[in-house]
């Protein structure tokens, strides 16, 4: 009994395809082991931890991080919380900006605006519960005027402050504010 060459043909182009769709599954399912980069260790490249370092202008193909708008300029602080709490403190001359808080996968933890904040000037204190519990014990004197974000365990992460620049103009004068702002201990 022979076999005829069309049923042959079709058993290995099945075989392969199934051999294909294995090795597919395979190489998506390793994708998240073998990535070395994410966006916390990109930002590392910028400059140093706790300290809010201006990011270059977003231009097409050369994004230092992912779906950044090129109408805004951007800074960027690495922090850990295991280092003690970590104070924002920010006044940007613009009709527009936002901060958000990522953990080291990426992945956005809080987001505040100037308009949900409600005042001109960022001023946010990151802290877990356990360094609440501490500084409520001897507070600064301006705990009352600050967000205070809190976490229930040390995350490290980073923090991704954006401005609207309304005119070309301006942009100096944005770069100069994010440059000042500020990223670090109480």
């Amino acid at each position: 009994m022979s076999l005829s060459p069309r049923f042959t043909l079709t058993v290995g182009i099945l075989a392969t395809l199934c051999l294909a769709a294995v090795i597919h599954i395979l190489v998506v399912l390793s994708i998240p082991r073998n990535v070395q980069h994410s966006a916390y260790d990109n930002i590392a490249t910028y400059g140093t931890d706790r300290k809010f370092n201006l990011l270059p202008d977003v231009k097409r193909g050369q994004e230092a991080l992912p779906d950044l708008d090129p109408a805004m300029k951007h800074a960027t602080c690495r922090f850990q919380l295991a280092d003690g709490p970590v104070l924002f403190d920010a006044s940007i001359p613009v009709s527009f900006w936002s901060i958000g808080l990522f953990n080291a996968a990426g992945e956005a933890v809080y987001s505040l605006n100037n308009r949900t904040a409600g005042a001109e000037r960022l001023s946010m204190l990151v802290l877990t519960t356990q360094q609440l519990s501490i500084l409520r014990e001897n507070p600064p004197e301006n705990l009352e005027d600050l967000i205070v974000i809190e976490t229930p365990e040390p995350i490290s992460g980073f923090a991704l402050l954006r401005a609207f620049v309304p005119h070309s103009s301006k942009a100096d004068e944005v770069d100069l504010a994010l440059r000042a702002a500020r990223c670090g201990t109480i």
